[in-house]
């Protein structure tokens, strides 16, 4: 599996403005939503917010996976943001966060919904990874950095 396949590059958000955790989540899924307007922002808010109520998707080392599952899905989506200064998301090692994979998927796919999961931690747990991702410019550096992952 390449996250490649499930990324749509205008969907990579190089330097994410928000600076709370749910802003985070509203400003990812608003990145969704203009791309496919099918979504409905409010109801995939809702839905963020009601699985990090459950426990933090903060998972350690400045990296956040949020996700959920929306009945309006054919098809899972994934965007990927980037905050240099990092934003509280009461993660696990109580550090904020400066990568974010949003993982969106619809109620029907739960198998490949948890591979792509356990696919971008297993990624993310590599240190020289991370700190590509980190240094790389601009969204075409992060596409090029992400298209074979």
């Amino acid at each position: 599996m390449k996250l490649g396949d499930f990324l749509d590059n205008e969907l990579i958000l190089p330097e994410l403005s928000a600076r709370t955790k749910s802003r985070v989540l509203a400003e990812l899924v608003a990145a969704v939503a203009e791309r496919r307007p099918e979504i409905d922002v409010e109801a995939a808010h809702k839905v963020l917010l009601e699985r990090e109520a459950l426990g933090t998707t903060g998972i350690g080392e400045g990296i956040a996976i949020p996700h959920g599952k929306l009945d309006a899905l054919e098809d899972i989506v994934l965007v990927v943001g980037r905050s240099a200064e990092g934003v509280e998301f009461d993660a696990l090692d109580f550090r904020p966060c400066h990568i974010f994979f949003l993982v969106l998927a619809p109620e029907k796919v739960a198998g490949m919904h948890l591979r792509i999961l356990a696919h971008i931690s297993r990624m993310l747990k590599d240190d020289a990874f991370r700190k590509a991702f980190l240094c790389a410019e601009g969204r075409e550096g992060l596409a090029k950095l992400l298209e074979g992952a």
